[in-house]
């Protein structure tokens, strides 16, 4: 039911269904055999219709990996927004995020949230976008064993909680080949402060094809016990620019 009551918001925010969309999917695989056997797999989707009126966003992610013990990684995300212009500038936005991550002791982590947005800047080599709102949170997490003994250390559980949400999208040319994205996202509340930035440099190799270096950095301020506060994920990736 809660997959389908994401999914549902997410689609939302691709009304109207007969709009022109744009927007840049990419994508990276590492397979390595021999002495060592590894796989490594990420791909992320992020759309855009944009009018006078109406700013609407949709796009997701995925990370895969694994090696001779099993898998590694193994993580999913899906999110949505649709925003309102009340000025040329200024606009309000509902928007939804849902994800799933094995190895990170959640079960599931889901958020809707709404508030206002301001492009900050819009020019030829620069945009900067910026939004700042209010939601609830959705958790659920896993039950948490002792590696080497094998018992129980804490029973999974489900929680709700009131959130601020903050977000930040940057994008700089530094030429008519080469660009800098940083996208970032805060949502923070009483039991848990989610915070996520992935940053990449971007050189173009023809008019829709580029590649891609990044490093992306993900925190959670109160995880589930025995795991860390903090992932990073270094990508290759090649992307692919829809028009």
């Amino acid at each position: 039911m809660r997959r389908l009551f994401f999914a549902a918001t997410v689609l939302a925010a691709a009304l109207p269904a007969h709009a022109e969309w744009t927007g840049k999917s990419e994508a990276g695989l590492v397979i390595a055999s021999g002495n060592t056997n590894t796989e490594t797999a990420n791909a992320r989707l992020n759309m855009k219709y944009e009018t006078e009126q109406w700013k609407n966003l949709i796009g997701g992610a995925a990370l895969y990996a694994s090696d001779e013990s099993g898998k590694t990684a193994n993580r999913w995300e899906t999110f949505g927004e649709l925003g309102w212009k009340f000025t040329e500038r200024n606009f309000v936005f509902g928007a939804g995020r849902y994800e799933e991550d094995e190895f990170s002791g959640f079960e599931y982590q889901a958020t809707l949230s709404g508030g206002v947005g301001r492009r900050f800047l819009d020019n030829p080599t620069t945009t900067m976008v910026g939004t700042l709102g209010a939601g609830y949170k959705f958790v659920e997490t896993r039950d948490a064993f002792d590696e080497e003994t094998g018992a129980l250390l804490e029973e999974g559980s489900s929680s709700s909680e009131v959130v601020f949400r903050s977000t930040l999208d940057f994008e700089h040319k530094f030429t008519a080949t080469t660009s800098l994205v940083d996208k970032f996202i805060v949502e923070s509340g009483a039991e848990n402060t989610f915070v996520q930035n992935d940053i990449s440099l971007q050189v173009k190799m023809t008019d829709v094809l580029a590649l891609a270096v990044g490093y992306g950095v993900r925190h959670n301020s109160n995880p589930p016990v025995e795991f860390k506060k903090t992932d990073t994920l270094t990508t290759i990736n090649l992307v692919y620019d829809i028009k």
